[in-house]
């Protein structure tokens, strides 16, 4: 049986990653030459996984796509199937951005037709009841179709590991309206069951204490996207692959930040760093990475095992680590006191590269490693590990996009702008899920 492209690659990977480790290895103290040559092999391993990714996400987002059709579709419009509706409805929503909803136009863009204008008013109307894909927005802006809302969200997933979902990463909560949201949280850890003797009642005094983590909604807008009346008069220049990946890349970019680093009290959402409790401060012992780092601007074998278990065990099932890139690098050629090297680049689809056993995932907006001494001492959150599911985004459903033709027309300009509601933070009612690993130095 051939084996899948996905596959092959992994094999290759896997590979290249062992011939470096070996070839590092090999020279002992290692060389400037040979640690170029390792971090070259590890940027290449890089750039494989990222393509191993996308193959082994293509399936997964069509099926999703596939499975997020009206649930009453077919009750309002008998006779069309799904795929037909979201075709019409892509369409005119296609026309929309195109031409807005002009009748008359001088430009040289085609404008709506009557049945595309009408369709997105039966889809708008549909959604107010339930039942479709478009709703108007504020300020004239739309509500767009699932398929498009689509796109943005598995375009967002390359811009940051906080929107990536799936299991062992942030949660991402989707809502139909922004009203706050209260979340339930109890922290049970404390009681126990009890010995009850016969026709004795049984002891009050413990009850469990809820509380709540409330979830707001704050709104996101992507600036304005600027496109010239040219490239709208151009049938070949695809309009919505363009807004998706702008959109995406802006939105993406502050909302990985905000919810890795956002200060919360009411301004902004609570970011996982800021929400985690201290775990350990990094003292580089049993550092063995090859690199020459002093105590503080490195992480030693010893540090990720106090780490770990400054977690919960129940919170370690599953669990991942966070970290900047820089850190990971640092990593990569750190072993433990046997010789073992403690990042294993993963053959498996289903099995992730692993840092001491666990998976983990890159974070550019997490702190740096300190690169030299300070006065006073610099103290960075470097790693988080823990139960990242525990961390929650909130997403309101719905992606709203305002058309601007005037405001830009004396430069042959048409704007677009994109609205999102988001909040995040994590759900610790007291048993600290995720901890960090600080460096000071």
């Amino acid at each position: 049986m051939e084996l899948s492209k996905a596959r092959q690659l992994r094999e290759q990977r896997f590979k290249l990653v062992k011939d470096a480790r070996e070839a590092f290895d090999a020279v002992n103290p290692p060389t400037k030459e040979a640690r170029a040559k390792f971090d070259q092999a590890m940027i290449d391993a890089d750039a494989m996984l990222e393509d191993i990714t996308r193959l082994e996400k293509v399936d997964a987002v069509l099926a999703e796509g596939r499975s997020l059709a009206p649930p009453n579709a077919a009750v309002q419009h008998p006779g069309i199937s799904d795929e037909d509706r979201q075709a019409k409805l892509t369409k005119a929503f296609r026309s929309y951005l195109r031409a807005g909803f002009a009748t008359e136009r001088t430009d040289n863009i085609p404008v709506m037709t009557a049945e595309e204008r009408q369709t997105l008013r039966e889809f708008r109307d549909g959604m107010t009841t339930g039942g479709g894909n478009v709703l108007q927005g504020t300020g004239g802006g739309y509500f767009v179709p699932v398929g498009f809302v689509n796109k943005i969200e598995a375009a967002l997933k390359y811009y940051g590991p906080m929107l990536l979902g799936g299991i062992g990463n942030p949660t991402i909560l989707e809502t139909a309206t922004g009203q706050p949201l209260p979340f339930p949280t109890d922290n049970d850890t404390t009681v126990t069951g009890e010995l009850v003797g016969e026709s004795q009642t049984v002891d009050t005094a413990s009850v469990v204490s809820l509380g709540a983590i409330i979830f707001g909604a704050f709104k996101y807008s992507t600036r304005m996207v600027k496109v010239s009346i040219e490239l709208l008069q151009d049938s070949a220049f695809d309009i919505e692959s363009f807004l998706v990946d702008k959109f995406a890349i802006r939105m993406g970019r502050i909302l990985n930040t905000h919810f890795t680093t956002g200060a919360g009290g009411g301004n902004l959402p609570t970011g996982i760093v800021p929400a985690s409790t201290l775990g350990v401060t990094f003292t580089g012992s049993n550092t063995n990475d090859g690199l020459g780092l002093a105590a503080g601007e490195s992480i030693g074998s010893d540090d990720l095992i106090n780490l770990e278990h400054a977690v919960d065990i129940l919170y370690r099932r599953g669990a991942k680590y966070m970290m900047h890139d820089t850190t990971l690098r640092a990593l990569k050629t750190l072993k433990d006191r046997y010789g073992r090297p403690l990042w294993l680049p993963s053959l498996s689809a289903n099995a992730p590269d692993t840092i001491n056993g666990y998976g983990y995932l890159v974070n550019n907006d997490m702190d740096q490693i300190p690169s030299q001494a300070s006065s006073p001492v610099v103290t960075k959150k470097t790693m988080l590990f823990g139960a990242l599911d525990k961390y929650m985004i909130r997403r309101v459903k719905g992606l709203s996009i305002l058309r601007l033709d005037e405001r830009f027309a004396e430069l042959g300009q048409v704007a677009f702008i994109g609205y999102a509601r988001y909040d995040g933070n994590l759900l610790d009612a007291g048993t600290h899920p995720v901890v960090y690993g600080r460096n000071a130095y």
